[in-house]
């Protein structure tokens, strides 16, 4: 009796040292959860070109509860850590493996100009795009992957999607204020035409070469829409736009699909009049990060609250 209860008691012992770790990160301390587009920055001052906590653990294994890794795809001039702040420790804490990259900066740029993505073609970005989800891939074992995207950060995955072999390789697509359509805002959309007539390409614009490639009537734009939408089949789509978006119409990311596609289109005021969100803050504002987790996982959806958003910092 006395060697069996010594025996169990040692037993007890073992197993309180030994559990936390072998339950790996399901242990962990929870990370903070800061929505706020701007909250990944102070990561970025203190680790430059680094991940966020959280984020591009290559050593992740999906679980039958998320069983698809979610690839973060930032918007022009945002990166891997300052576009996403508010997104990683979302999706972590709630037990996804979380990846991000920072595509299209400008080559041999040194910090902090080095932080600054989507400035090269869009199809060169489209590249490093596939690059990484087939290291994701590779990395997790699974097969598809989710994706969210910001801004230019939607249209490099349908490149992806449509024109680099990446078709059945995206299960969820989630767009956070989605140019569609392009840019049509402040008289942009009559670049192209501008851009002919002096002999000019598209994408010689200085320093952000893809932004020319963004307007409504460039050639890119419309090998994005190749087929009569820019939508894939099999893809399951959710877009969230903003009324207050000052760089993108409501009609050029609010795009229906044709039969057959499964396309939800959400404009975060019609469930709040106080979301004053604009072009960064919905990627910032727990509002519309809500919206986003209940994209991604509709089996545990979170009750999106209705609550004042301001414009900017989300």
């Amino acid at each position: 009796m006395f060697r069996a209860s010594r025996t169990a008691a040692l037993i007890a012992t073992l197993a309180a040292l030994v559990l936390p770790f072998a339950a790996g990160t399901a242990q962990a301390e929870p990370l903070p959860e800061n929505y706020n587009f701007f909250a990944g920055i102070p990561d970025e001052l203190a680790n430059p070109g680094g991940s966020l906590p959280g984020a591009n653990d290559f050593g992740c294994k999906p679980t039958a509860e998320h069983p698809r890794p979610v690839v973060l795809v930032h918007g022009t001039g945002g990166g891997q850590q300052t576009n996403w702040g508010a997104y990683v420790p979302m999706l972590k804490n709630a037990g996804f493996c979380v990846f991000a990259l920072t595509y299209g900066a400008i080559p041999g740029a040194p910090w902090p100009v080095s932080a600054i993505g989507g400035m090269g073609p869009l199809e060169n970005s489209a590249g490093e795009f596939k690059t990484f989800v087939e290291r994701v891939l590779s990395a997790t074992g699974a097969k598809t992957v989710d994706v969210v995207g910001h801004s230019q950060g939607t249209l490099i995955p349908t490149y992806y999607l449509k024109h680099l072999g990446g078709e059945g390789k995206i299960t969820n697509y989630v767009s956070v204020a989605p140019p569609w359509l392009g840019l049509t805002t402040l008289g942009v959309d009559a670049l192209p035409a501008f851009a002919e007539k002096l002999g000019v390409a598209e994408t010689s614009i200085p320093v952000c070469q893809g932004c020319g490639e963004m307007t409504a009537d460039s050639a890119l734009i419309k090998k994005i829409n190749a087929g009569g939408t820019p939508y894939v089949k099999g893809v399951n789509y959710t877009n969230i736009s903003t009324r207050y978006d000052e760089a993108i119409a409501l009609s050029q990311g609010q795009v229906p699909g044709p039969p057959g596609y499964t396309v939800n289109n959400i404009v975060v005021q019609d469930t709040c009049a106080q979301d004053y969100s604009e072009h960064a803050a919905v990627a910032g504002s727990k509002r519309a990060a809500y919206m986003v987790f209940n994209a991604l996982d509709p089996a545990h959806r979170r009750e999106v609250p209705c609550m004042f958003v301001p414009p900017f910092t989300g």
